[in-house]
């Protein structure tokens, strides 16, 4: 394996890592706004 090819496969890994960073996040963000969300319905 070149040199090269190391370091387009790791670009490659990091684009898939960052894409599933943001899709967790998003994932948790969802979540924690529907329950700030329950509770402020719920708090009246």
């Amino acid at each position: 394996m070149t040199k090269v090819h190391a370091m387009a496969q790791t670009r490659e890994q990091k684009k898939g890592n960052v894409r599933m960073a943001l899709v967790l996040v998003s994932i948790v963000a969802v979540f924690f706004i529907g329950f700030i969300a329950k509770m402020a319905l719920l708090g009246h």
